[in-house]
C-alpha cells in the first residue's frame, strides 16, 4: 500500500495568506461586535459634548487560535509518556463536575471563563461603521453648474513613486515575467525596475447640492432628557453629512415662541424658556428658502426635533406650514421625544408627532418617537436608511 506524501514548497502561497487571513477575520468580528453595541455607544455623553476627537472602548469576545484539546467528556485518557502511572490506572472520571461558574453555593470555580478586551475605536472609525449605508432620500441632480468637487482616484500605477505607495502584487508580477522571459526561477531575482507604485488622480466631478435645515425646540418645556436627545440626533447628522457629502450647507434654528438662526456652537450648547410655537420655525424655513434656495436649485430637507408639547391653537398651523415645506422640499422629517421614559414626567392630552400622522398624509413626511436614549440610533435610520426613500416613518 502506498502513502502519500506532501511537501511545502515556496510555490505554496497559502501558508503566507494566512496570518492576512486571521487579521481579516478578527477585525470583521470587531466590526460585528461594534455594530451590535451602536445604539448604546452613539448614545454615550462623553462623545456627544467632545469635540470628536476622543477614542470609545468597546468590549470584544477574545477569540483563541486553532488548537488540538482532549475531549475529556468521551476520550479515555491515555498517553501518560514515561511518568509513574501505570496502564489501567484511573487518572480522570467522565461526569466530573464542571469546574468554571461554580454556580450558588458551590464555592469558587478553578477554570477560567471567557476572555474579553477593550478595543479603542476613535470617533471617525465609529462614524463610518454608522453612515456607512445612510444617505439623504430622494436626492435629485440639480442645475447649478458651479458645484463640483474634488475626488482622488487610484488608477494609475508608475515606475517611480513614494515608498509607501509600492503596489506589491504588481512588483512581483513585473519579477515574475522578467524572470520568466529570461529562463530562470520565476522568484529568483528582484530588481529595482521591477518596482511599481500606485498613485492617484484627481478628477473633478459635478455634485448634487442639498441644504439641510436642523430645528429645534428650545422652549421651557425641554428639559434635560429632551434637549440631551435632540442635540444627540443632530450631532451624528451633522457628522453623517459632511463625511458623506461635500456640498451640503446646514442651517441651524431654534425656537421657543420665536425662531431665529443660530450658530453651531449656539444650538448644541443654549438654551431658552418660555413656550413653545412650531409654526414659528417652520416660517422662518420658508423664508430661508424662499430668499435663498430655489427647489429648482437645491435639494431640500427639513428636520424638526421637539417634545411635542405645542400651543393647540398653533397645531393647525403647524400642519399647514409643513404642508407647504413639503411642496417645495425632498423629505419632512419631525422626530417627537416621549418625556415619560428618560426625564420628568407630566401629562399632555396629545402630542403634535399624534397630530401631525392623523393630519398628514404624504410619502415624504416622516416621523419618529423617541423614548430612550439608545432610540437615537433608529432615529437616524428612520430619516437616511434605506428605508426612508419609501417613505416609511417610525412609531
Amino acid at each position: 500500500m502506498s502513502t502519500a506524501r506532501f511537501s511545502i514548497s515556496r510555490e505554496d502561497w497559502s501558508l503566507h495568506r494566512q496570518g492576512q487571513m486571521d487579521q481579516e477575520r478578527h477585525l470583521e468580528k470587531v466590526r460585528e461586535a461594534i455594530k451590535k453595541s451602536l445604539p448604546d455607544i452613539i448614545a454615550d455623553e462623553s462623545i456627544i459634548t467632545s469635540e470628536g476627537n476622543r477614542t470609545v472602548k468597546v468590549p470584544i469576545r477574545s477569540l483563541n487560535e486553532y488548537r488540538f484539546r482532549y475531549d475529556w467528556n468521551k476520550m479515555q485518557r491515555a498517553g501518560q509518556g514515561s511518568g509513574n502511572s501505570q496502564e489501567g490506572q484511573v487518572i480522570a472520571r467522565d461526569g466530573q463536575p464542571q469546574k468554571g461558574g461554580a454556580g450558588r453555593g458551590k464555592g469558587a470555580g478553578e477554570e477560567a471563563g471567557e476572555d474579553y478586551y477593550e478595543v479603542n475605536v476613535t470617533v471617525e472609525e465609529l462614524g463610518n461603521l454608522l453612515f456607512e449605508d445612510l444617505m439623504l432620500p430622494h436626492l435629485d441632480p440639480k442645475k447649478q453648474p458651479d458645484l463640483t468637487a474634488k475626488k482622488y482616484l487610484w488608477e494609475d500605477v508608475r515606475k517611480s513613486g513614494l515608498q509607501a505607495n509600492v503596489d506589491k502584487k504588481r512588483t512581483i508580477l513585473e519579477a515574475m515575467k522578467r524572470n520568466m522571459l529570461a529562463g530562470k526561477d520565476p522568484f529568483s531575482h528582484f530588481s529595482r525596475s521591477d518596482l511599481r507604485y500606485k498613485t492617484w488622480e484627481e478628477r473633478y466631478q459635478p455634485q448634487t447640492s442639498a441644504v439641510v435645515l436642523a430645528m429645534m425646540d428650545t422652549s421651557g418645556s425641554m428639559g434635560d432628557f429632551e434637549k440631551y436627545i435632540a442635540r444627540g440626533f443632530f450631532y451624528w447628522m451633522v457628522r453623517f453629512l459632511r463625511t458623506k457629502y461635500d456640498n451640503v450647507l446646514i442651517h441651524f434654528l431654534a425656537h421657543s415662541t420665536e425662531a431665529k438662526e443660530v450658530t453651531e456652537e449656539e444650538f448644541f450648547t443654549k438654551g431658552e424658556s418660555g413656550g413653545t410655537r412650531c409654526s414659528a420655525v417652520y416660517e422662518l424655513a420658508l423664508q430661508l428658502i424662499e430668499q435663498k434656495y430655489p427647489p429648482a436649485l437645491y435639494n431640500l430637507y427639513p428636520f424638526h426635533f421637539s417634545d411635542g408639547d405645542n400651543l393647540s391653537s398653533d397645531n393647525q398651523r403647524s400642519v399647514d406650514l409643513v404642508k407647504q415645506l413639503l411642496e417645495v422640499c425632498n423629505l419632512f422629517g419631525y422626530g417627537e421625544i416621549d418625556a415619560a421614559a428618560g426625564g420628568p414626567t407630566y401629562y399632555r392630552s396629545s402630542t403634535l408627532a399624534a397630530f401631525y400622522r392623523r393630519e398628514i398624509q404624504h410619502p415624504r413626511f416622516l416621523s419618529t418617537v423617541i423614548r430612550d436614549k439608545a432610540d437615537i440610533y433608529p432615529a437616524l435610520r428612520s430619516f437616511f436608511g434605506p428605508t426612508a426613500a419609501q417613505g416609511v416613518s417610525g412609531a
